[in-house]
């Protein structure tokens, strides 16, 4: 006879484990969405931030902060206090599934902050602030909601506001928590060198790929039906004869899909109202930002609930960002917090509005209210102390050259594309720094300055020439090519500089005009901005392996 508990278990902590290993996956999109972000040189930075937040963070929280979560919602809400390092020794291995699943949510709000304080931050702050969010920013709001504490049905907020505060999935514990922690650390470590002028205007630092940000975008799309339709987290009741938390999780799931298309809508809307143009980066974005604002509330929304909270979220992004930026000063790299913090304020609060949800939803809206700032006001405290206290003690930023020259350099010892390597240390074709390849005129350095997208037939076509080893490097320039305007998140810059290749190579045997024509020719569009090839005389050479000079070490 079949063991329908049994079943139940089986079912239940396999979907369980599945809606965990899909928020997991959250961190590729996290990594990718910020490595666009930022610029070329800080990128294995931030993809080394998301790692470490992962690796240090989770260590933490079931180290510590499982058990400070408990402590809080027993203190608070007067429960039991069994649970507090429960964790560790528990009575059934299915616990640590439990525990995985909210881990997973922890190292969420957790890997948040990286994107707002992207390229000027010292490794070792943001993983102390790891540390701090994973053993006690983040367990103390978990303790005072889902623990059963403070702010729960069990706890004071059941008596003063006849409801508990409502988060389904985390549109405020995890992400508006995360977003306004993200916030206060920008603030407090300061903007990008050349991000603000004297005057206080803003100018514009572009990332180095929006295609990595649209990738990390719809990858964290993907997790995010683990993030909501996971937290239905029990398909069957205890004897598998009927569904349980199962019962509607076809409302998550619309209500996740449609509050996503209706952020992206709206941030496309008001990005092509206030520029003339759809942004790409805004629709992403916005896109984000929906998901955020139906976190909260996917379980207890109507369907036209999920289009108005979603469109609404996607829509205040560009605004909130301007103000951000323009008001208060803050360089937010990632738009971290329109995207995450007031999204997730926003959702957390429209829930409380009657005409948004089902009937008899049993939600306070100022008890919804009441919750988001204690929830935002204990983050805000909770992290400027942290931060405030490395500013403190110079251990927050790095230094002005480590920034110029970027983190990846700085803080870790990589480049990201070593194939377009820095003037000191060029990558060159064959794995040598310079091998001559002749001239019949004697030795000449051929230097051209090219499209990055010939790169590729240029290189093929010097080594039909018999001429296959260059040195390149990445620089930018302006020659006749005019000026553009390009847009970042919504803002125009002039764009004068034009990103270029510069190939160098020494001729000797080969007759140098061949090597300038197969330049010419394999970089040639026809279009302004192809580029120019340029010949300079080599007066002298040493072969620093032999010693040999002049036209013998070439």
């Amino acid at each position: 006879m079949v063991d329908g508990g049994a079943v139940a278990q089986a079912v239940n902590y396999s979907w369980i484990l599945t809606a965990t290993f899909l928020v997991f996956f959250m961190h590729a999109g996290f990594a990718m969405l910020e490595a666009g972000q930022v610029r070329s040189k800080n990128v294995a930075n931030q993809l080394t931030k998301n790692m470490l937040t992962w690796s240090v963070g989770v260590t933490v929280f079931f180290l510590v902060g499982s058990g400070i979560g408990d402590f809080v919602g027993a203190v608070s809400g007067g429960g039991s206090y069994g649970g507090v390092v429960a964790i560790l020794d528990p009575a059934q291995q299915l616990a640590w599934v439990d525990w995985l699943f909210g881990a997973v949510f922890a190292m969420t709000a957790a890997t948040i902050v990286s994107g707002a304080v992207a390229g000027r931050m010292k490794l070792r702050a943001y993983v102390t602030y790891t540390v701090a969010l994973a053993a006690v920013v983040y367990p103390v709001v978990l303790g005072l909601t889902w623990g059963e504490g403070l702010l729960s049905a069990q706890g004071a907020f059941g008596d003063w506001f006849g409801a508990g505060f409502a988060d389904f999935a985390g549109g405020m514990i995890v992400h508006g928590m995360g977003g306004i922690a993200a916030l206060t650390a920008a603030w407090i470590l300061g903007p990008r060198i050349g991000r603000f002028e004297d005057d206080g205007s803003a100018n514009v630092i572009p990332g180095h790929s929006i295609t990595f940000a649209v990738l990390g975008t719809l990858v964290l799309a993907f997790g995010w039906y683990g993030f909501n339709v996971g937290t239905a987290a029990f398909p069957l009741n205890g004897d598998a004869t009927e569904l349980a938390d199962f019962a509607y999780v076809g409302r998550v799931a619309l209500t996740t899909t449609l509050g996503m298309a209706a952020g992206a809508m709206g941030a496309a809307l008001v990005s092509l109202y206030k520029t003339k143009k759809v942004d790409t980066l805004y629709v992403a974005n916005g896109m984000l930002a929906g998901l955020v604002g139906i976190t909260a509330n996917t379980d207890l929304i109507t369907w036209y609930g999920a289009l108005v909270i979603g469109g609404l979220a996607g829509a205040q992004l560009p605004v909130v960002f301007g103000f951000v930026e323009k008001r208060l000063g803050i360089d937010d790299v990632c738009a971290v917090f329109p995207v995450h913090g007031s999204s997730g304020i926003l959702g957390a609060v429209l829930v409380g509005v009657p005409f948004l949800t089902v009937p008899d939803a049993g939600v306070s809206l100022a008890g919804q209210i009441a919750g988001v700032a204690v929830i935002g006001l204990w983050t805000f405290l909770a992290t400027l102390l942290v931060f405030g206290t490395l500013k403190v003690l110079g251990q927050i930023r790095v230094s002005r050259s480590h920034e110029v020259e970027g983190l990846d350099i700085a803080e870790h010892g990589v480049e990201t594309y070593p194939e377009f390597g820095r003037e000191d240390g060029v990558a060159v074709d064959g794995g040598r720094v310079l091998r001559p390849d002749g001239g019949t005129e004697g030795p000449a350095l051929v230097m051209a300055f090219v499209r990055p997208d010939r790169l590729a037939e240029v290189k093929q076509a010097l080594a039909e020439v018999g001429a296959p080893s260059l040195s390149v490097t990445t620089v930018s320039g302006r020659g006749s090519q005019p000026a553009k305007t390009g847009q970042w998140r919504g803002e125009e810059y002039t764009v004068d500089l034009h990103q270029k290749v510069k190939i160098e190579c020494v001729v000797a045997d080969v007759p140098t005009a061949d090597v300038v024509d197969a330049i010419a020719d394999a970089a040639h569009t026809g279009a302004p901005g192809d580029g120019k090839v340029f010949v300079l005389p080599v007066e002298g050479a040493r072969q620093i392996r032999t010693g040999a000079e002049g036209q013998d070490a070439v």
